[in-house]
């Protein structure tokens, strides 16, 4: 699930976002296939591979030595068959205890010839999987070790209520697995003109599954004191930024905390299921990627009870500034929500969730939730949450205008009956892809400032 930042944040940084993008097409770091896969781009087409990551974003021999990441382009060019549909999709999630059955085989799925290889898909022996294009670019493309993207700042108190610590940063690594790699395929046929129409048409196929390790980056001994179920824990080296403005990078080590995913699941309100993993490493498993607990799963936004509970919608201060997370002991599960599931068990540990009780993950906004956000998923793109809207564009707070301009982002929109539907003013539906969403505009931007230059050297 895509991470929240703040807007002040964002009007910061998108300013440097087209910086290096002149050079990305020149840039090549590195390709290569998945394996699995029916046929391949790289076997069957000309075009140039794309860059895994910039120039910059490799780390100096003299910090590291190891591995780097190379961007899993190997894209399918035939549907995968449906025999290829992994075997959870024939569990129902919405009866009774289902829904953690489903999970666990999820992430088993996830974690089958991946978690052995740190992840590097290109070495997976039982399936194929694929990174998303031109998430290289930026203030938070990928760095080169893991091809972590850099995804939100930590807040005090949002981790743990002893995580007294605003220093800490999000970062995360997505993967597709053979029907998503398809279609990104498809959209990215030509590197150089993709075709955004094709998911607001065609969408993912029933069988993407989709898959995202996320990492804290705070200093060790700091997670260590401040939060306590991430003891015994998976940690990576990463090309990194000390806090989320920076941008000096060095070789740190970067601690698991979540694991997210998505299924398109036509049992779904709107065509996709979301869930989501927190470390607890208290469970202490011999395989400690199993100490990803499950925090819950959503199939839809239970419109009707946001709709009907319209008191808890927050309101801006003076500044225009949203409530900050409060430290809090227990999930706050809220048992009338019936497109959410939230594991009551103590093996969760206690976590804040999204609006309302709804999904999310412990790195993610609480005044949002999974689904909330990728449904926003557009060309151009559109506002992951009212939190990320600029001031100048919500209508005044508290009012019934600013209810009704909240609620958007709690509706069902998705899937209904063979079609996809556009988030508010999008051009293009991008079918819930955040990934797809942020390539498309590194793209754009980074094909708009070479035209640019172009014309001022004229």
């Amino acid at each position: 699930m895509r991470t929240l930042i703040p807007s002040r944040i964002v009007t910061a940084v998108t300013i440097g976002l087209s910086l290096i993008a002149a050079a990305l097409l020149l840039a090549s770091c590195g390709s290569s296939g998945g394996s699995g896969s029916t046929s391949s781009v790289a076997a069957a087409s000309s075009e140039e591979p794309f860059p895994s990551y910039e120039p910059d974003r490799k780390p100096p021999e003299s910090e590291y030595k190891g591995p780097l990441f190379e961007l899993s382009q190997d894209y399918p060019t035939e549907m995968p068959p449906k025999s290829e549909i992994p075997g959870f999709f024939k569990t129902d999630f919405r009866k009774g205890d289902n829904w953690r059955k489903y999970m666990m085989e999820v992430r088993n799925y996830c974690f089958e010839g991946n978690t052995d290889v740190e992840w590097r898909v290109q070495k997976n022996k039982i399936r194929g999987w694929y990174n998303m294009p031109w998430q290289n670019a930026g203030f938070f493309g990928r760095e080169g070790i893991h091809g972590l993207t850099k995804e939100a700042p930590i807040q005090p108190f949002q981790l743990a209520n002893t995580q007294s610590s605003g220093e800490g940063v999000a970062y995360a690594v997505g993967f597709y697995n053979s029907f998503g790699g398809y279609v990104i395929g498809q959209v990215w046929k030509d590197h150089k003109h993709p075709d955004p129409e094709y998911t607001s048409t065609k969408g993912f196929p029933i069988g993407t599954v989709v898959c995202k390790p996320l990492f804290l980056n705070m200093k060790p001994e700091v997670v260590a004191a401040q939060i306590p179920f991430l003891e015994n824990p998976i940690q990576w080296e990463a090309y990194t930024t000390p806090t989320f403005g920076s941008s000096q990078r060095a070789v740190r080590k970067v601690t698991l905390i979540q694991l997210d995913f998505m299924v398109r699941d036509e049992n779904s309100a709107s065509g996709w299921v979301f869930g989501t993993f927190q470390y607890n490493g208290a469970l202490g498993h011999k395989d400690r990627w199993e100490n990803l607990a499950p925090v819950g799963m959503m199939w839809g936004n239970d419109p009707a009870y946001a709709e009907s509970h319209q008191q808890d919608i927050p309101v801006t201060n003076v500044k225009g500034e949203f409530p900050a997370i409060k430290p809090y002991t227990e999930t706050p599960i809220n048992a009338n929500l019936t497109e959410t599931v939230i594991n009551p068990s103590s093996e969760l540990p206690p976590t804040h969730l999204g609006w309302q009780g709804r999904l999310n993950g412990p790195v993610d906004n609480f005044n949002s939730s999974c689904m909330s956000c990728h449904m926003s998923a557009s060309s151009p793109a559109q506002p992951l949450s009212p939190v990320l809207t600029e001031k100048s564009e919500r209508p005044p707070t508290g009012t019934p205008e600013w209810n009704k301009w909240w609620l958007q982002w709690f509706q069902n929109v998705g899937w209904k009956n063979g079609s996809l539907e556009k988030f508010k003013n999008a051009k293009y539906a991008l079918d819930f892809s955040l990934q797809l969403s942020a390539a498309l505009k590194n793209f754009y931007e980074a094909e708009n400032d070479i035209k640019e230059k172009a014309r001022v050297r004229r």
